[in-house]
């Protein structure tokens, strides 16, 4: 079973509802980062962790998540369907 931490996203007009993290695919590239430091940072086993998941609009997002080259960050719209990785 994977090392999956969830985040869940509420911020106001965005269609992601939630933002899974798979700790196992996470290799520390920080690619998420330098597109969305504002919304992550690598925590004391060098993983990435979700600080803040209403931090950046949806584009921005779904580029951190396509930066990733693992594609340890998915990303499921409100209703539970998985938009990324398709």
């Amino acid at each position: 079973m994977a090392n999956e931490k969830e985040y869940l996203r509420t911020k106001e007009g965005s269609n992601i509802g939630k933002i899974v993290v798979d700790r196992d695919l996470c290799i520390a590239a920080v690619s998420c980062i330098a597109v969305a430091d504002a919304m992550y940072q690598l925590d004391d086993q060098s993983k990435v962790v979700v600080t803040d998941a209403n931090a950046v609009d949806d584009e921005t997002l779904i580029m951190s998540a396509e930066a990733c080259p693992t594609k340890a960050i998915l990303l499921f719209d409100k209703a539970g369907n998985k938009i990324f990785p398709k």
